[in-house]
């Protein structure tokens, strides 16, 4: 056989194995198909973020007021050391994706010159009536690659149209569109229905709000009462309900007037997708005053369990003094509260396990794999085969595992879905599994602490679900600084600010 017979039937017989090959491969088993409500991707991208950092600022700053009555002079605004620079390093250095500002708070004052009112900024000393708080912010988020969000209270105690149907509307929506086409992009709109008892009947045009705002910024998300976009959580003390579903039904709400149960926990046959934002401040006031202090950092950790670990944004005031900075004080709160965040979640125990499952859509070889749980991100995650009985994760130990905190999320992009889960662990010597603690919704993300345990095997295992469970991420972590309870919200803080930096240092150092 010549050298070009045999070239030429070696070809042909690599042709025909390659060919079987392609025709005998096993197609991808797809991704299962999404369940609604989904988010859209400006609702995405801000639950990402886990935490906002609100900055309440104003003539209240400088008359020791909370609900100012709108006819403070406006030369008491003077903060002559502002820097919206510290401001913003601040919220990044902490770990928060965005920045609210208070562009106008109930007595009306605008920290921007509006052209529709001399209430503002323009008829103070600071910066000789040329300055502007809501630009200086706007320029400082967008050099550090922050989010900016804005707040503009729809009850206004100084504007004479207050109380105008047609009059007000037109007023309120002349200033929301200054603040939304001269400051570039705006990652959130906040607003409430806060107004004082006895003040003047006022009809807002809230679904015209809502669209003007869709219209001048797309990529942002509205909060209020009722959405549409991020709900409030019915309550200013940092506690989502145990059970808290992002879905929920619009037409059940209203600003102003929505169950505080219905908006604490949502609902888990709601229609629309309207996640929830808890916001509370690190003072016992929203405006900076000289005698307050801030909460102790492991309050504000355990704050974080409670709203970033209960499927929710973290919206944290740190209102800035009037000097025009962020206080020492609450810096140093920030700065342990960081540290001990890192401490707790830098270490998930669960990567050093072997992890199996019960099922694997699509079986063993597939995408959808248990290890996926390791990974941090929304892209990959397990999913069991469709139609099973049974939806549980094993993690097995070399060696036994000390932990009390358990970390659970959920690709929301695919839809919420688990409704309530446990975890068990294995006793070595009788082989029994023993329940640790149990969970209802996951979400995005759920964190759960219990007295601390050991063990070399564990499950995780999913109770009821509205479809096909899919787990993106599991953790476990071993929490020093934390009140252990079964019952965390119920968790109390009693040590004194010195007393807590200095259990801090000890446990970082140990």
């Amino acid at each position: 056989m010549s050298l070009i017979t045999h070239f030429f039937f070696f070809f042909f017989v690599f042709s025909i194995v390659s060919l079987f090959k392609i025709s005998n491969s096993t197609p991808l088993k797809p991704h299962p198909l999404p369940i609604l409500p989904l988010p859209s991707s400006q609702q995405l991208q801000w639950q990402l973020g886990s935490m906002a950092m609100f900055l309440h600022f104003g003539p209240n700053t400088f008359t020791d007021s909370e609900w100012g009555s709108g006819k403070a002079d406006p030369s008491v605004f003077n903060p002559t050391h502002l820097n919206a620079t510290q401001w913003v390093q601040i919220a990044k250095d902490s770990g928060f994706s965005r920045v609210i500002l208070t562009a106008k708070h109930h007595d009306g004052f605008c920290l921007w010159p509006s052209e529709y009112t001399d209430y503002s900024v323009k008829s103070s000393p600071w910066r000789a009536g040329t300055g502007d708080v809501v630009a200086e912010l706007a320029s400082a988020a967008a050099a550090a690659g922050i989010g900016l969000g804005l707040y503009l209270s729809p009850w206004d105690r100084h504007e004479g149209s207050y109380g105008e149907t047609l009059g007000y509307n037109e007023y309120y929506l002349s200033q929301m569109t200054e603040l939304l086409t001269k400051y570039g992009e705006i990652k959130e709109v906040w607003l409430d229905g806060a107004k004082g008892k006895g003040e003047k009947y006022m009809e807002y045009f809230f679904d015209t709000w809502f669209s003007l705002i869709h219209q001048l910024q797309p990529g942002a998300v509205i909060f209020s009462d009722a959405g549409p976009d991020v709900r409030y959580i019915g309550n200013e003390n940092g506690v989502a309900g145990s059970t808290c579903w992002s879905l929920f039904n619009r037409t059940n709400a209203k600003i102003g007037g929505t169950d505080p149960l219905y908006s604490l926990e949502g609902d888990g046959f709601g229609q629309d997708w309207v996640p929830a934002e808890c916001d509370i401040s690190i003072r016992p006031g929203w405006f900076w005053h000289a005698l307050e202090s801030p909460k102790p950092a492991v309050q504000l950790l355990d704050i974080y369990y409670n709203t970033v670990g209960r499927n929710c944004l973290f919206l944290l005031n740190v209102p800035p003094n009037s000097s025009g900075l962020i206080s020492e004080q609450d810096i140093k709160v920030l700065e342990e509260f960081r540290e001990i965040k890192t401490s707790v979640f830098s270490n998930n125990l669960a990567r050093k396990a072997a992890v199996n499952s019960s099922s694997v859509r699509g079986g063993q070889s597939s995408k959808f794999g248990p290890k996926n749980v390791l990974e941090e991100g929304l892209d990959k995650y397990w999913a069991p085969e469709e139609k099973q009985k049974e939806w549980e994760l094993y993690f097995e130990f070399q060696d036994s595992v000390s932990f009390n905190v358990l970390e659970v999320q959920e690709p929301i992009q695919m839809g919420q879905r688990v409704a309530s889960f446990h975890l068990e662990t294995r006793n070595i010597g009788s082989g029994k599994w023993t329940r640790v603690v149990n969970g209802t919704t996951v979400g995005l993300k759920r964190l759960l602490r219990f007295p601390r345990v050991e063990s070399r095997s564990l499950k995780l295992v999913v109770d009821k679900a509205r479809t096909d469970p899919l787990i993106s991420y599991v953790g476990i972590y071993m929490d020093k600084f934390s009140v252990s309870s079964r019952n965390s919200s119920k968790i109390t803080i009693t040590r004194t600010l010195q007393e807590e930096q200095q259990l801090i240092s000890e446990r970082l150092t140990t």
